[in-house]
């Protein structure tokens, strides 16, 4: 049954077009080193909220557990050719958990698929997973379901720990636009990272 929820906000939509799950899923991306060599660790970082969340500041950490191989991210890949987002949404529900994320507010929840890309000064890990939806949006079935995925995207910089930078996609959905490219859209999104601190220094060398 379909419940009509009156007070639900209007949903504005951000394009950005192959910025990160197109490269995320799309690049294949080979290691100098073995997955067994690299460190898994845990990254705190302090969010400044855009657009909509303007002002908003809170706390993310995530945990890696391991990174997802070339293999996840084909069958990430395929998923998302024959089912587009939902079929993305459901690779992903199968998927054991290789990290966990916690904001600000909530009680956390398993990251499905970690990337690791080595850059020439340091490193990106990206992420993406299922969000947990909360229980008015699925009770009264509102526009946001469709917004199923959280995702995101910390650039490490090994010479430079001030230039280190991140973004965090926590309600978003992969679509193909009228020119048959691929475009993130969201409800929301948390930029300009702060205080970035990689304690373990994840996917660097034992």
């Amino acid at each position: 049954m379909t419940h009509n929820n009156p007070g639900k906000a209007k949903i504005r939509k951000y394009g950005f077009g192959g910025l990160l799950l197109a490269a995320l899923l799309l690049t294949a991306v080979t290691l100098a080193v073995s997955a067994d060599n690299k460190k898994v660790g845990t990254i705190d970082a302090t969010a400044m909220g855009t657009s909509t969340q303007l002002g908003k500041v809170v706390s993310v950490k995530i945990t890696i557990y391991e990174f997802s191989t070339d293999d996840d991210r084909q069958i990430l890949l395929e998923a998302f050719k024959e089912g587009q987002n939902q079929g993305l949404v459901n690779a992903l529900t199968k998927m054991k958990s290789v990290g966990r994320i916690a904001i600000t507010g909530t009680l956390g929840y398993d990251l499905s698929f970690i990337r690791l890309i080595p850059t020439p000064t340091g490193r990106k890990i990206r992420f993406v997973t299922n969000r947990l939806l909360r229980f008015g949006e699925t009770y009264y079935n509102t526009q946001t379901t469709a917004y199923n995925l959280t995702a995101g995207e910390i650039d490490l910089n090994d010479s430079d720990k001030d230039k280190s930078s991140g973004v965090l996609f926590p309600a978003a959905q992969l679509v193909l636009n009228k020119e048959g490219q691929l475009e993130f859209q969201l409800i929301k999104m948390l930029g300009s990272w702060v205080n970035i601190i990689d304690w373990d220094k994840a996917g660097t060398l034992q």
